[in-house]
């Protein structure tokens, strides 16, 4: 199998010349790549790839956690194979398999599932995101490229433009690429013939696809939030590639603060190690040693960070528990509102601390309860549904 990512051909630079007692200077050390703080980002760094990659699963059956996802894919890529032994007839090609979108939050586990599937295919994979296919050569170039049951995936696909994703709708459902020659009266549409190939997408916002693209998938997945059993078991997996020596209860105390994420469950496996070295004599981690760890990073039981517990009390103190706009929370708390909506906001809506009404956001008694804070006077939680029946 081999690994294309976008960017792997380097840009031609123009060549300066050196003067000539310059030359034997040793080039400047590349400094270190910097640690970037806090629980979670909206970018990934390469220090973080690199890790990330590290500690990828080598299979299916190593993936841990979305079991009834695993199994509809298992299906999928043995009837895939089943139909790839078959010879087909002269001057067609295997039917390949079909185009596959996976959305969800961030974290869970798209891309490595895409990585895997390429590999149970013994089939090469193009790396790329949305983002980086800004003009049309960009993505031609790509398909041009693809390999007779390659795999083309596309992270963020939701950020295509428009001219990109029109390029996309015959690729994906004729394997055809339409090009126009000439310009003008003279202007003629050439259709160029591509293999077969899959595009696997990855989506945090499916809502955001337009209809026409999504109606070209042929199977669409959603990758739920982990359980905390099955981010002991990703933690404790994870600490025996890293060489960490970590006790159950140890990756349970981790799992439990990780927000239901497992690159979030690695990250402070990390974190954990280095207070583990620097901090203590110890060369094992335990339950102790994962909550010392994480007090100290200001993290607490249930995996919220300073500005997830400062939303909510910006909620409570100057809005009286809401409701209150996105905009009015965003500009009070110093955040972008998309920040907000995108990366805080989906886990306090899970684990049931703040809902969103018509008139905007509104902190739930079990966020007060958890805060330790008074119901303030005049609050009026939202009721369950059924309750309000």
């Amino acid at each position: 199998m081999t690994i294309q990512y976008s960017g792997d051909t380097p840009t031609p630079r123009k060549k300066t010349i050196q003067p000539t007692e310059a030359r034997d200077v040793e080039p400047p050390a590349k400094a270190a790549l910097p640690l970037r703080p806090g629980l979670l980002k909206r970018e990934e760094t390469a220090y973080d790839s690199r890790l990330e990659n590290k500690i990828r699963p080598a299979s299916l059956t190593d993936y841990i956690g979305q079991t009834a996802l695993k199994q509809g894919i298992q299906i999928a890529l043995d009837a895939a194979k089943a139909r790839k032994r078959v010879t087909p007839p002269l001057g067609e090609q295997t039917e390949t398999l079909d185009h596959m979108l996976f959305y969800g939050p961030p974290g869970l586990g798209k891309t490595t599932l895409a990585l895997l599937m390429a590999k149970e295919m013994q089939a090469d994979v193009h790396i790329t995101s949305a983002p980086a296919l800004e003009r049309p050569r960009d993505i031609i170039g790509i398909l041009m490229g693809m390999k007779p049951g390659g795999l083309l995936f596309v992270d963020e696909i939701h950020r295509l433009n428009r001219v990109t994703e029109e390029i996309l709708y015959p690729a994906m459902e004729d394997f055809m690429l339409d090009r126009t020659i000439g310009k003008g009266e003279s202007a003629k549409t050439l259709r160029v013939p591509l293999p077969h190939f899959t595009l696997i997408g990855a989506t945090t916002k499916a809502g955001a696809l337009s209809s026409p693209l999504r109606d070209r998938f042929g199977m669409s997945f959603r990758l739920q939030f982990y359980t905390e059993d099955e981010l002991s078991a990703i933690v404790m997996r994870s600490a025996g590639i890293l060489n960490v020596d970590i006790t159950p209860d140890g990756s349970f105390a981790i799992a439990r603060r990780a927000r239901g994420t497992p690159r979030i469950a690695n990250r402070l496996l990390r974190r954990v190690r280095d207070f583990m070295e620097v901090k203590r004599s110890q060369r094992h981690i335990d339950a102790d040693t994962a909550n010392d760890a994480m007090d100290l990073l200001d993290i607490d039981q249930r995996g919220l960070d300073a500005t997830d517990r400062a939303m909510l009390q910006i909620m409570v103190q100057n809005f009286n528990g809401g409701p209150v706009g996105l905009d009015a929370l965003a500009a009070s708390l110093g955040e972008d509102s998309r920040t907000l909506e995108d990366v805080y906001e989906p886990y306090l809506l899970q684990i049931g601390f703040i809902n969103r009404t018509p008139r905007g956001r509104q902190v739930t008694p079990q966020a007060l309860q958890h805060l330790g804070l008074a119901v303030p006077g005049g609050y009026t939680a939202q009721l369950p549904l059924l309750d309000s029946l």
